[in-house]
Formats: C-alpha cells, structure tokens, sequence
C-alpha cells in the first residue's frame, strides 16, 4: 500500500458516500438482510480464515483471544445482529426538536449522515461487520482499518461485504478496509480530512489519545466503559468512599 492508493481510497469512498445519502431505506436494508444471508452461506471461509488468525495469536491475553475467536454460534449473532439493523427505523431524514419561534419562524433539526466514516479498532472482527452494517444503515461510506491480530478474518468478511454490496447494486466503495496493518497507514487515515469526514476509534485509552493527538480530522471517543468495583460487607465503607466519590454504591 502506499499514500497514492491512501488518497484514492478516500476520494472512491466519498463519491460512494454522496450516492448513500440519497438512498431510500428499501435498498438499504435489502442489502442488509443479503448481508446476513451471505455471512450464514460463507461461514465455513470465514471460520477458517479466523482460525488463521487464531493459530498467529497464541502470544496474545486470554482475554484478548476470547474477543478474536469466532465460532459458529457467534457467527451467526453477528448475522442476526445485522438484521436486527435493518429492522431499524431509518435515520436518515428525521425531524426532531420541533418548535416555532413567534411571530411565524417555524425550527427543526434533521438527521443526516456524516459522509464518510473511518473506524479504527483492534482484535474484535465483529466490529467489521457491525460498523459496515450500522455506517450503511444511516447512509454513510466507511473506511475500516482492524488490529493485526484479525488480519485473515477481516479480509473474509470484506470479501462477503462485497459481494452484498455488488449484489445489492450499492457503490463497492461503500465499504472499505485498509488490508495493511502496518501502524503507518492509521496516520494516513488520520489526515485524510481531504475526504474523511469523522474518525471513530474503537479501543482502549491509548488508541484513543493516539486519534486525538494525530488526527486533523474530528474524533468521537467514547468514555472508558462500565467499572465495577466490588467492596466485601466486612470493608471499611468510609475509608472506601474517598476513593470511589463518583461511583454509585449499591448495597445487595
């Protein structure tokens, strides 16, 4: 990969998105409901690709290896969790917020998509199909970049995205994933503003300083997650509660 294919990718991907965004919500979720088809009919690929990955990660946490192992049963909530998208009302177009500002200014906000979405993650390769299938529900083009970890994966469920996508007659730029997994090319996608038009990383505290420091496109984080701290009834709670002043306590 160099900056050349980098800069084309981000030009093909915002022509993709400017066709999204006039989609009605049929063609949509047809493709959705192929998508979920396609990830029942290829599952066999897409679990032997995985268990590729599997066979390189043996360096990784147990925790970690549970996130990158798919197997039928988890394959196939993905696919039910695609359709469960297509089952949602469509974003694009809604009118909220109404109100009227006398004498006679009526007001509303309208939802519309984003254009382009790029979405950087680590070793979950559920994610791919998640964010493809959530970006193209709410008519923006995505440009996904996962962890080396789900290399061979990632590359499966392209493979089926694309497919969908070119069954489905909707633009194959629509989805794209960045194959190299060299650290280089998440400081492209980084500074693509030129067609990029929001930055979504999907990790930990590190990935997400990482995007906010080096990105000269906008970044939504999201916070650190859900914390659970468990005291013992035999715990000294006014020691404890200095410590943990913002947590709710929740007796049994």
């Amino acid at each position: 990969m160099d900056t050349e294919q980098m800069q084309r990718m981000g030009k093909q991907a915002q022509q993709a998105a400017r066709q999204l965004r006039h989609l009605d919500r049929a063609p949509k979720d047809r493709f959705l409901a192929h998508l979920a088809q396609l990830l029942d009919t290829h599952s066999a690929s897409i679990l032997e690709a995985n268990a590729k990955d599997m066979e390189a990660a043996t360096h990784l946490e147990a925790a970690m290896l549970d996130r990158l192992k798919l197997t039928p049963e988890r394959l196939q909530g993905i696919a039910q969790d695609v359709r469960n998208v297509a089952s949602l009302d469509d974003p694009v177009g809604a009118v909220f917020d109404q109100r009227r500002i006398p004498p006679d200014l009526e007001i509303h906000r309208q939802r519309v998509p984003l254009g382009v979405v790029g979405v950087i993650y680590e070793a979950r390769p559920n994610v791919t199909i998640d964010i493809a299938a959530l970006c193209l529900k709410s008519g923006n083009a995505s440009i996904l970049r996962g962890g080396k970890e789900t290399r061979h994966t990632n590359s499966a469920m392209l493979r089926v995205l694309q497919q969908a996508l070119e069954d489905s007659d909707l633009p194959l730029h629509a989805i794209q994933l960045i194959e190299d997994t060299d650290r280089q090319w998440v400081r492209e996608l980084l500074r693509l503003d030129r067609y990029v038009d929001m930055i979504i990383p999907r990790g930990g505290a590190g990935l997400h300083r990482f995007c906010l420091e080096n990105s000269t496109i906008p970044v939504i984080t999201g916070g650190i997650g859900v914390c659970h701290l468990y005291l013992d009834q035999g715990a000294d709670l006014a020691a404890a509660v200095p410590v943990i002043a913002n947590a709710k306590i929740q007796r049994p």
